[in-house]
């Protein structure tokens, strides 16, 4: 038969096996491998890692081992509990094995303490008379409990029981309440910012629903109840904190770990802590759309727009695979060949790398999205397609499936946000008085600045980038890049000009005589010759052509042609010189329906190039002006284009510089109406 000792700490020969409830003998052991046979003769080897964790073995003479784990090590206890057990330990090991633990190897057991002569009975009134002799009050059942107890509990178990006795998180408190208030504080996730004493009473009113009868305890219990209930819940924090950490994951935290840069990518959007100078003075916000390479930590693409659009994800695409040239007035020291990237490599692939900034090209295989309209429309997910590159939607309200664009987001707005001017903070209670008034970037100056910015950030160690084995050094992204693309033999194909207009929106149309008509504008091109009132052999679009369009450029449109693309201008494009958007198109044809006069497509062109070029005479007095200038300052920010055209020259007869006419008096000037952008009517005309 196996002793207890032996069966809980190692097993030998003769010892029987149960192998899936058939009986087994133990009949060799070498090294870590264990031969056993049954009563038939069958021998069947295991190791000793699948005895102990395969639940089919089990040694049939072991006593199953029923002490239970210590509750409470003896570096949690007091200094008085821990110093008491010590005290104890050498006293009972004598009682139970004859010896104390610190005897020499050949001592002999005391009279009265002999585990061959004496019962363990004896042995307990020997020790209990020993201690009471020297002036300490010990019972002989007082030893019997301290034995049973370091039997069960080992050494920690020695202390007083009261302190190592584990306290209740809510002590009595009546279940029914508990789970109550429980309900109460998970309606806080959503819901906006309440206090404690509304909680409280909430639960109040939860506990007479579901048990009446039943009364809330005291106010101090209530509170206690709900400091624990609320911990790590910021149930009286800010709304946002709470809905983040509902929507963080239960149990144990997943892990990405791509092999390659643009194995795993993730993009997203949010509000910029910055206020911008659009044109004529006007301050505004605008939004941050960037894409963040997990492998590396790249920042591949970041840009800068009064709202995203399905364009905008598109082109931060074409911005990941394209070089970022280095612009004149940035350092050389962020040029790629000072940088630790593979500039040789990579200039032999690609040219263009040798006027490049220290910013890599990464190819994106996989996108982390979320549910935003520019993610989930059909312009991007067209574009991933041409790309080669697969969606992976995060779930709904849960940030923590893109935690390294997030962070990403915090790390600019720490780094790069805050030393800017016009910073507002990230929320109105974070913000000065005044900042409007204060100096202020353009988009464009401001995108500059934070193109430069993102140069420097690669360069600059990483938490994130600590190699486990040298945990005490932290790598750079361009470090983390140079050093994958070794490993991996990652490299990466830059976009084309023809890859860019791919990722452009797309609409279908007919070429007739005149050209090509996107929302009342024409576009034409001496190429389209071949084209005219022919189809195009697109049996589902009835055989119209595909055309990609710029929504921040409405200059000109792309054909796919026979032979490739073809670049149509728009036909009044010497009218209004300037690139403009859809939101300023989209108002001065609503100004004109409002005034009653016929929206011809010259007039419409004459309207909005008026309407920019009184914007840049400088503000208006009449009612509306500043919505006007709104307006046109967020178009002109997103399309920066050539200067106002020169005035005519004069004719004949005539002086130059401004006229004045004395022999009338002045007009009253109808101002422009307002142009709501947010408001429900989206109807084109």
């Amino acid at each position: 038969m196996v002793s207890a000792r032996r069966a809980r700490h190692g097993i030998a020969v003769g010892d029987r096996v149960r192998v899936a409830g058939e009986p087994h003998l133990v009949v060799g052991v070498s090294g870590t491998l264990v031969r056993m046979a049954s009563r038939a003769g069958d021998v069947v080897e295991a190791t000793v890692t699948s005895l102990v964790a395969d639940a089919r073995f089990e040694l049939a003479d072991a006593p199953r081992d029923r002490r239970p784990a210590a509750r409470a090590g003896l570096d949690a206890l007091p200094a008085a509990a821990a110093e008491e057990a010590g005290w104890w330990e050498p006293h009972i090991a004598e009682v139970v094995y004859g010896l104390p633990p610190d005897a020499a190897p050949g001592t002999r057991p005391r009279p009265g303490f002999d585990p061959a002569v004496t019962t363990m009975t004896a042995r307990e009134q020997a020790k209990a008379a020993e201690l009471a002799a020297a002036g300490h009050a010990v019972t002989a059942s007082m030893v019997k409990r301290r034995r049973q107890r370091w039997e069960a509990g080992g050494l920690p178990a020695l202390a007083d029981g009261r302190v190592t006795r584990p306290s209740a998180p809510f002590g009595r408190a009546d279940p029914d309440v508990v789970d109550a208030m429980r309900k109460a504080v998970k309606e806080t996730e959503n819901s906006s910012t309440k206090t404690a004493k509304h909680v409280i009473w909430r639960a109040g009113q939860i506990l007479a629903g579901s048990c009446p009868g039943k009364t809330m305890p005291s106010r101090a219990a209530c509170y206690r109840i709900y400091d624990v209930l609320a911990r790590g819940k910021a149930a009286g924090g800010p709304a946002s904190t709470r809905r983040s950490l509902a929507g963080r994951p239960q149990g144990m935290f997943g892990q990405w770990a791509p092999q390659a840069p643009g194995e795993l990518v993730q993009i997203d959007s949010t509000p910029l802590d910055v206020l911008v100078l659009l044109d004529e003075g006007v301050p505004g916000r605008v939004e941050l759309t960037a894409m963040t390479d997990v492998a590396t930590r790249t920042v591949t693409a970041a840009v800068l727009r009064p709202t995203s659009k399905s364009v905008d994800a598109a082109l931060l695409l074409a911005r990941t695979l394209t070089p970022e040239p280095l612009r004149p007035g940035w350092p050389e020291a962020l040029s790629m060949a000072r940088s630790a990237l593979p500039y040789e490599r990579l200039l032999s692939l690609d040219e263009r790398m040798a006027h490049a900034a220290a910013l890599p090209v990464i190819v994106p295989d996989t996108v982390v999205i979320d549910h935003g309209a520019a993610f989930v429309s059909a312009n991007f997910r067209a574009a991933c397609r041409h790309l080669g590159i697969s969606i992976q939607p995060a779930r709904l309200g849960t940030g923590s499936d893109k935690p390294h664009v997030e962070r990403a987001f915090g790390s600019m707005d720490s780094l790069f946000c805050e030393f800017a001017a016009g910073y507002a903070g990230r929320s109105a209670d974070r913000r000065g008085r005044h900042v409007e008034d204060g100096p202020l970037w353009s988009v464009a100056e401001l995108q500059e600045l934070l193109d430069e910015w993102l140069i420097t950030w690669q360069n600059r160690p990483h938490e994130g980038l600590r190699d486990p084995a040298c945990p005490g050094r932290a790598f750079s992204p361009n470090e983390k890049y140079a050093a994958m693309v070794e490993a991996a033999g990652y490299v990466p194909v830059a976009l084309t000009g023809d890859d860019y207009v791919e990722l452009l929106p797309c609409e279908w149309r007919a070429v007739n005589a005149y050209g090509i008509a996107i929302r009342r504008r024409t576009y034409d091109s001496e190429e389209l010759n071949p084209l005219r009132h022919q189809p195009s052999g697109v049996r589902e679009k009835n055989g119209a052509w595909e055309v990609r369009h710029d929504p921040y450029d409405v200059s000109r449109v792309h054909v796919r042609g026979p032979d490739g693309w073809i670049t149509c201008p728009w036909r009044f494009l010497r009218r209004a010189p300037m690139p403009f958007g859809e939101l300023a198109w989209d108002h001065a044809r609503r100004t004109l329906k409002e005034q009653g006069r016929p929206a011809s497509e010259a007039d419409i062109a004459d309207a909005v190039a008026s309407l920019l070029a009184r914007a840049g005479r400088g503000p208006e007095t009449g009612p509306g002006s500043k919505r006007a200038r709104r307006v046109t300052a967020r178009t002109r920010a997103v399309a920066p284009g050539p200067e106002n055209p020169a005035p005519p020259e004069p004719g004949p007869g005539q002086e130059a510089g401004p006229h004045h006419d004395d022999d009338h008096e002045p007009q009253e000037i109808t101002p422009m109406p307002f142009f709501d952008p947010f408001s429900d009517s989206g109807e084109r005309w």
